[in-house]
């Protein structure tokens, strides 16, 4: 490959003539970027970047030849592919017709030692990916939709969501390259268990990270990921997001704060996002849900 590069996918896709190309962006303080882009036929190469990069083709019916990183391609396209992306490597890209790609982009600077840990030692870059090749992976779509409109609803990923999200989705590429991921082994040890659900319930209104779950109970966090699902039965992020619907609940409850202060109070951004995630799973409003409790006859 070539000499690592310091731009990323997100930041080359800014500038320039590719910037009139982005139609969203989703992105979570560089542990990864979800990109959506419209482009005519032409030459689509670009330099090497830090990046390793999934792409789904929310089009097919093109043409595409050009090296991705795994030797030279020349192949229809089909709607839903995937390809995997080289990070570091300066691709050819030719497309023959117009085309829409969604693509999920991971900083491999940021990505290397979580998914070390995970393979005890024995991941690489290099050599757990496949590059360059067309396939499908029905898993991998439905984590890649739900990723997106998880993003829809709460705006930029928390780190939590970016992690557990870029996980799932990086062991199952390195699965499908030959390369598994090492299993979790159980599930967490009760002291564990109880520090970790300790430690969420004090920080679920900071932006917390699978690094600061992992650390407290000395397992790097792809290990932390599963065996916390194992123990409680749900990911970490979910865990997370019933402790702050839980304290939504109690404040709308117990005190007269307006709706926007009750969700900076449970970790998030705006009304609106606190607003889609309560209907989520309370099926009603947060003022909705107010009216309720404080007048059940009027309901």
């Amino acid at each position: 490959m070539n000499v690592h590069a310091q731009t990323s996918f997100a930041q080359w896709h800014a500038h320039g003539q590719h910037a009139s190309y982005v139609r969203a962006r989703k992105s979570s303080g560089g542990l990864l970027d979800l990109l959506e882009v419209a482009r005519p036929a032409g030459n689509m190469s670009r330099p090497a970047l830090g990046d390793l990069v999934l792409v789904e083709d929310m089009l097919g019916n093109g043409h595409l030849r050009g090296d991705l990183g795994g030797g030279r391609i020349d192949m229809r396209t089909r709607k839903g592919a995937l390809i995997v992306v080289a990070p570091n490597f300066s691709t050819t890209v030719i497309n023959g017709a117009s085309h829409r790609l969604r693509s999920l982009a991971f900083p491999v600077a940021k990505w290397e030692d979580m998914l070390d840990g995970g393979a005890e030692g024995r991941f690489s870059f290099d050599t757990s990916f496949v590059y360059g090749q067309s396939f499908e992976s029905p898993a991998i779509r439905a984590a890649l939709r739900a990723l997106w409109a998880l993003c829809e609803d709460e705006g930029a990923p928390s780190r939590l969501l970016a992690q557990a999200a870029g996980c799932e989705i990086l062991a199952e590429l390195c699965r499908l390259g030959g390369a598994p991921l090492a299993p979790a082994r159980g599930g967490l040890a009760p002291w564990a268990r109880r520090r970790c659900v300790e430690l969420m319930r004090a920080r679920f209104a900071e932006d917390i990270s699978l690094e600061d779950l992992a650390a407290e109970v000395r397992l790097s966090p792809y290990h932390f990921a599963r065996m916390f699902k194992q123990s409680l039965g749900v990911p970490p992020r979910v865990y997370l997001t019933r402790l702050r619907v839980a304290k939504a609940c109690e404040l709308l409850e117990r005190t007269d704060l307006p709706i926007t202060q009750i969700a900076l109070e449970v970790g998030y951004s705006a009304n609106q996002v606190l607003a889609r995630v309560f209907v989520k799973h309370m099926r009603m409003s947060p003022s909705e849900y107010r009216k309720a409790v404080r007048d059940p006859g009027r309901a």
